[in-house]
């Protein structure tokens, strides 16, 4: 007779025998959720749905509802892909697939081997995505030492993966395995194919996108909408890439590793530099700019980008001056409130549209005009004798998240006004199958700034995080598109720099708190990297803006 076991799931207890799995479990509360569990929380530890349990527990279940649901379906999406690939192929006609880097809800992939990438090609990999979905196929997770792993990806031709693990400190790693094809993947997978229902594929330039639902709607694949802006800096940050010969993680630690990092900085620097320079030259060229607006999400890197921007200007016999909407703020009392009841300073009705469109207004016909500081403490506009006059040479460098929006400045002439989007497109993956993140970045940005120019831990940074996304995804991305030009934020190098500040902030993270999984899946994903020193990294880089030493005031 079996060990009995109780679990806890909510407010309800149940017996079951010892070594149940929580995939079990998980379909006799199926019915209470609207979306479909596919992972699990035992005593607050991520699971996958696989794992047996042999002890009394707590339990929790995830649904592709949630952030870390929605990536495991993601995952699950992309090795099936791979897998139909594979099938309809065979073997011996791939050479690889990239999966490169986020565009349109999707997950933007390159093709290259014996076969002509078309439509047809894709209908045919996505029926046998379906028919693999309806074999309800299980993927099984094995370990291997890390020494075996490697000698597999170099039987396998993924030398990619196998350039990771030389790195790797760990001495095992889980491979996954769907009929016969082998791979590893950065996080928890399904447990079979048949949680795979919502998908689409679509043919994009030279590539194609595997299309999949969010966490809002995770049974609603959202249609394809080209992002061509984005695509073209996306497309152009992978030439830098290749050109550099740095595509992926193990790459960039080669570098570290034979002491080439030096070099590498300074050439990413210098490329970023040409970029800011370029731009400078649009705005210039147009010689009737009078507003550059900038807008982009949290830890972008926009006041660094500014100042840089403001010396090619200066360059360019231009003199700008910093303009920053949140001096704009209405009164607290006055800002609106979100659903919990919170101050919410996100939504453009928490500024006065009316007074920053009649000031710069003002300025563009050349006016004398003295302009707002917002004290955050007392929550009140304040004037303090700040004056401006614009004359005919200079220029508004003006910084805010609704910039791109023309509802902020709807009194302005269109032809005075170029408009910048900036943020850190990560184009460096962890291996062919494994992109990073662009949201990795940008938090592990925030949280290394906020524990050093405002003492917040790692644990306040992320649970405000998702509050971060959510006005990001209400109030940024769906105007980048119309920028007058994209700055990539992103350094090549960056996550081997913040590597080593970040580490230790989540570390102290605590087990017992919401925020430790996170933590957890972020310093696995920090492991890859080798550490890079400080020193050599030039003061106006932008990832000075986090770590410190920048020659701005940021």
């Amino acid at each position: 007779m079996s060990d009995k076991i109780s679990i806890i799931v909510g407010d309800i207890t149940r017996e079951y025998d010892a070594g149940v799995t929580i995939k079990d479990v998980a379909a006799d509360f199926a019915d209470l959720y609207e979306d479909e569990i596919i992972l699990g929380e035992m005593n607050g530890k991520l699971c996958e749905l696989g794992t047996g349990i042999s002890e009394s527990c707590k339990l929790t279940f995830l649904t592709t509802g949630t952030s870390d649901g929605i990536l495991c379906y993601k995952r699950t999406a992309t090795l099936v892909m791979l897998k139909a690939f594979y099938d309809v192929l065979g073997t011996k006609n791939i050479d690889k697939i990239n999966v490169q880097f986020s565009l349109s809800k999707g997950y933007y992939c390159d093709f290259k081997g014996n076969a002509e990438l078309n439509e047809e090609l894709l209908l045919k990999v996505k029926a046998r995505m379906t028919e693999l979905a309806e074999e309800k196929i299980p993927i099984k997770k094995r370990t291997l030492k890390t020494a075996k792993a490697i000698e597999k990806f170099h039987r396998h031709h993924m030398y990619d993966k196998e350039l990771l693990f030389k790195y790797r400190r760990s001495s095992t790693v889980n491979i996954y395995s769907l009929a016969g094809f082998e791979d590893y993947f950065y996080g928890y997978m399904a447990p079979d194919t048949s949680y795979v229902k919502y998908f689409e594929l679509y043919l994009y330039d030279e590539g194609f996108v595997l299309q999949m639902p969010g966490k809002d709607a995770p049974k609603i694949v959202p249609p394809f909408e080209p992002q061509h802006k984005i695509y073209k800096i996306l497309k152009e940050n992978t030439k830098w890439n290749d050109m550099l010969a740095v595509r992926n993680i193990g790459e960039l630690n080669e570098h570290i590793s034979k002491g080439n990092i030096n070099e590498l900085m300074l050439v990413q620097e210098a490329l970023q530099e040409k970029k800011i320079a370029d731009i400078a030259e649009k705005i210039a060229t147009r010689g009737n700019v009078k507003f550059v607006m900038i807008a982009g999400p949290s830890s972008s890197g926009k006041t660094t980008f500014s100042h840089r921007l403001s010396v090619q200007l200066r360059a360019h016999g231009l003199k700008p001056h910093p303009i920053a909407v949140d001096d704009y703020f209405v009164e607290r009392e006055k800002s609106p409130r979100d659903e919990n009841g919170d101050y919410n300073f996100e939504v453009l009705e928490a500024l006065d549209v009316e007074l920053f469109n009649k000031d710069m207004l003002a300025l563009s016909k050349g006016e004398r005009v003295e302009l707002p500081h917002y004290n955050f403490i007392t929550g009140k506009r304040e004037y303090k004798g700040n004056f401006l006059k614009l004359e005919e040479d200079e220029i508004l460098v003006i910084e805010g998240i609704h910039c791109l929006n023309d509802r902020l400045s709807h009194s302005l002439d269109k032809e005075s006004k170029f408009k910048i989007y900036i943020s850190a497109l990560t184009t460096l993956n962890i291996d062919e199958h494994n992109r990073i993140p662009t949201t990795d970045g940008r938090l592990l940005r925030r949280m290394v700034r906020d524990a050093r120019t405002r003492g917040a831990d790692a644990k306040d940074t992320i649970a405000r995080w998702q509050s971060v996304r959510r006005g990001e995804e209400n109030h940024i991305f769906p105007f980048q598109e119309e920028a007058d030009a994209i700055f990539n934020s992103a350094l090549i190098y960056e996550l081997a720099v913040l590597k080593q500040y970040a580490e230790p902030l989540l570390f102290s993270i605590p087990k017992d708190c919401a925020e430790y999984n996170e933590a957890k899946r972020l310093l696995k994903f920090l492991d890859y990297f080798l550490g890079i020193n400080t020193e050599d990294i030039p003061k106006n880089s932008l990832v000075r803006e986090f770590v410190g030493g920048s020659c701005f005031k940021v």
